[in-house]
């Protein structure tokens, strides 16, 4: 009797999906024997929907280098799982159903956070799941590294790298938003990488005061320009005891979209520096994996593989150091990996001279 693995990818897409699943189904393929793979379209509303097909082995070659994700990808919030809307779809026993409609030993979820709490509810269903951890936004708990990272972090750095010619001709501050709704890991590696004057995250809420001060500075000393990376949910201290919900509708009520918005006019507003706003958006999640990404999503896979084999459901795969581990889904699920105040990459920022929005000393303590 064939054993049926089922794999669906959900949120937001990033660099190494396909990879990941081509790791997945070729060391399935090779650890076992009349492996079937099937792909569930569309992430967990496939699952709901009963929208999945028996694949063909030579589907999963040639996808390595590919972007994106071969099975499509929808976000299916958590927190809506078990609301029953106007369709009248009972979510949790729709995907309960189709997965023994399936025939599956196994569902493989490829996701981040959103996913990973779905993942660890089907689990405490019954069903075998095992999670592969996929976010540019590395904020996962338990795992050093998510794939799609360190993609999104070469993308975000080459951005803010061909910042410093324009921004260097014309004397100008550019201020370039990069992806983090919640963590800051992307904004920061990247702003570390790139170059960048101030970097701005959300587990540092800034002083407006010492960014503009940041920028005069540099511009006392001759330096023409001044690069600016802000982390899409990164806030004032002012903002700090609101809500994000909060802090969005106080944004609207000034007339600015966003916190990258609100900077870019306070700054050519206090300095008299002209000071534009740049946004890669989706670019960070586009295009090919990185060496890094292909190598990392192919092992992550392999160990996702290991685990089916030897029956060992309810975990996620992670890399902790140089070493393949898994976590359970339970204690994964519902965390968040945020950057710590006291990091190595923060003092490094620190020491560098970058500033964060923040005194020196509220940050090294």
């Amino acid at each position: 009797m064939a054993k049926r693995i089922g794999i669906l990818t959900s949120g937001g897409d990033c660099p190494g999906l396909n990879a990941a699943i081509r790791g997945v189904a070729r060391a399935a393929y090779v650890r076992m024997e009349n492996v079937e793979i099937v792909g569930i379209a569309g992430g967990y509303s496939g699952l709901i929907n009963g929208t999945y097909r028996t694949m063909e082995r030579q589907e999963f070659s040639g996808i390595l280098t590919l972007g994106g994700t071969i099975l499509g990808t929808v976000r299916t919030p958590f927190k809506n799982m078990r609301v029953i809307e106007e369709d009248n779809v009972d979510k949790v026993a729709s995907m309960v159903r189709n997965y023994e409609k399936m025939k599956l030993d196994c569902l493989c979820t490829l996701g981040g956070n959103g996913t990973h709490k779905t993942a660890n509810l089907l689990a405490e269903e019954g069903l075998n799941v095992i999670g592969l951890p996929k976010t540019i936004d590395n904020d996962i708990w338990g795992t050093d590294v998510t794939f799609g990272f360190h993609s999104a972090v070469d993308i975000a750095t080459d951005v803010i790298d061909r910042m410093h010619t324009t921004a260097s001709s014309h004397g100008r501050v550019m201020v370039v938003e990069l992806m983090g709704n919640k963590v800051g890991w992307l904004t920061l590696y990247a702003g570390i990488a790139g170059g960048a004057d101030v970097i701005l995250i959300p587990e540092f809420p800034f002083c407006e005061e010492l960014v503009t001060e940041a920028v005069r500075r540099r511009a006392e000393r001759g330096k023409a320009f001044s690069i600016i990376a802000v982390a899409e949910g990164a806030f004032r201290d002012s903002d700090a005891n609101l809500k994000r919900r909060e802090r969005r509708v106080k944004m609207e009520e000034m007339g600015v979209r966003s916190t990258a918005e609100l900077i870019t006019k306070t700054i050519e507003e206090t300095t008299g520096i002209e000071t534009r706003l740049v946004v890669p958006g989706h670019i960070q999640r586009g295009g090919s994996p990185s060496a890094y990404d292909r190598m990392l999503s192919t092992k992550l896979g392999v160990h996702a593989a290991e685990l089916i084999n030897k029956g060992r459901f309810g975990y996620t795969v992670a890399m902790k150091g140089d070493e393949l581990t898994e976590n359970k889904l339970s204690d994964v699920a519902g965390k968040t990996k945020s950057v710590p105040k006291d990091a190595a990459l923060v003092r490094t920022a620190v020491s560098m001279g970058i500033s964060l929005g923040r005194q020196a000393k509220e940050i090294n303590g």
